[in-house]
């Protein structure tokens, strides 16, 4: 019992809210004790800080039944599963091994569809490969079902390819300016995304592209009020199991931290975030370092610092280096905050040595800004300046200055190493500092979190923070 129980846990345990919520809205069990299962699964999904055990005296049987009907149920709505199977049709017409009972099945979903499929792109082009396999053979009636879908949804097709081909345009607008490339802005995309995301005659798969986007969108010019209304509409179609798959919702609670996060709402941001690293996908790695992020905002060191050495061995596999350096930045990150300069330097160090490259080309300031940081606890301001020159970091820090939410950080660490080395005095210190004060812009929260960092540095120039931010 002990050991059947401890694989419905571990099972139960990677279920996400939402699943459950639509588990228990499609179930009709007549069994009660079945029910009470169902329904302390849901509770634990919604409860994750903590864990009511299942019941051990209920029949090990109904555990794996119920198990099975779970994935049995989400497999019917996942979105992903409904992909993979049209890449499967689509390879077997393609190769002439497709089997009659699979053709039955395509057939009848041909006949009875109902526009439109969250993929229905890839389904319109599954059923053109299908045409064409019909007609040679001289299968006319199935021919007919065929070409009377492809004829019905040809616009619609059209349509969709129309907007995937602008989507492109935008995205390359919209990325462009999160890079920080220069004269690159993307707010013009923001009403056209928007009438996508909520066109329900628009393929599911599109809409949630158009959302991303706004996503992004938002954080380019840090104004998340506009997602709200989306999240939520969103929420309502994962809860009825529409647009479902485990990797759409993990990506949903990953949006819904950084959305909270930027209000503030700490608790609410660090449970989706929990949500989101439930189950490993290809994004779980950028998923943990926006953990991180919220974790440390909120003085969880020690949470942030275990989360970070739990998902070491994902970063060391990982190809994708925008989330890997931003990995290697928060675990510096985490380091410092727990005090370990040390550890912080050595591990910056190695991976500093073995791609810089990539540093440079990704997520440099994110690295520097954590990794000068350890050098000046640690005492070593020449080592630092060694860096800062060898990488150029204050001509790519002026670059750098036009992205949302810029803090000067590289430049504060830079001018206070040479102020403890003895290369500048302390008047041009204090006018560098002032210079960067006076010029911040990003409205009330930008000159907060400029406040903030200004205050770390009263511990190499004591007092330098009440001379000015206090100033008559």
């Amino acid at each position: 019992m002990r050991s059947q129980l401890q694989k419905f846990t571990a099972f139960a345990n990677s279920l996400l809210p939402h699943e459950t919520e639509y588990l228990l809205s499609i179930q009709q069990f007549k069994d009660a004790e079945r029910l009470s299962i169902l329904k302390r699964v849901d509770f634990n999904a919604h409860h994750i800080e903590q864990f009511t055990p299942y019941d051990t005296t209920a029949d090990k049987r109904k555990y794996n039944h119920l198990q099975n009907w779970i994935k049995s149920r989400l497999r019917a709505v996942d979105v992903d599963e409904q992909f993979n199977w049209m890449l499967n049709m689509e390879q077997k017409i393609m190769t002439d091994t497709i089997r009659p009972e699979e053709e039955k099945e395509l057939l009848k979903t041909v006949r009875r569809y109902k526009h439109p499929f969250f993929s229905f792109s890839k389904f319109y082009e599954v059923v053109e490969h299908y045409r064409h396999f019909l007609l040679i053979r001289l299968r006319y009636v199935d021919h007919i079902a065929a070409n009377t879908f492809l004829k019905k949804y040809k616009r619609a097709y059209e349509e969709s390819k129309k907007i995937n081909e602008k989507m492109h345009d935008a995205t390359m607008d919209i990325v462009g300016q999160y890079t920080g490339e220069e004269g690159i802005g993307s707010k013009q995309w923001e009403q056209w995304l928007s009438q996508i995301f909520f066109n329900e005659k628009v393929e599911g798969h599109l809409r949630y592209l158009a959302l991303v986007r706004l996503v992004f969108i938002a954080h380019n010019y840090r104004k998340y009020d506009t997602l709200r209304e989306k999240f939520d509409f969103l929420d309502q179609y994962f809860s009825k199991g529409r647009y479902y798959s485990k990797r759409l919702l993990l990506n949903y609670y990953s949006n819904r931290l950084m959305l909270h996060s930027n209000f503030r709402e700490y608790g609410k941001a660090v449970y989706y975030g929990y949500l989101s690293i439930r189950s490993q996908n290809h994004d779980y790695l950028f998923y943990v370092n926006n953990l991180c992020a919220v974790l440390l905002r909120t003085k969880k060191k020690q949470d942030a610092l275990q989360l970070m050495q739990k998902a070491s061995l994902e970063a060391k596999k990982t190809k994708n280096f925008h989330s890997r350096v931003g990995y290697v930045a928060f675990y510096m990150e985490a380091l410092n905050e727990n005090g370990l300069y040390k550890n912080a330097i050595s591990y910056g160090d190695s991976f500093l040595r073995a791609y810089s490259k990539e540093i440079l080309q990704y997520r440099w300031h994110l690295f520097f800004s954590v990794y000068l940081e350890a050098l000046m606890h640690r005492g070593q301001c020449e080592k630092l300046l060694r860096v800062a020159q060898k990488h150029h970091l204050m001509e790519r820090d002026i670059n750098y200055r036009s992205n949302a939410g810029y803090l000067p950080v590289v430049p504060f660490y830079i001018i206070t190493a040479k102020y403890l080395e003895g290369m500048v005095n302390q008047a041009d210190l204090i006018r560098t500092f002032e210079e960067y004060v006076k010029k911040q812009e990003g409205g009330k929260e930008g000159k907060t979190a400029l406040q903030k960092l200004v205050v770390k540095f009263d511990r190499w120039v004591p007092g330098l923070s009440n001379r000015l931010l206090h100033q008559p």
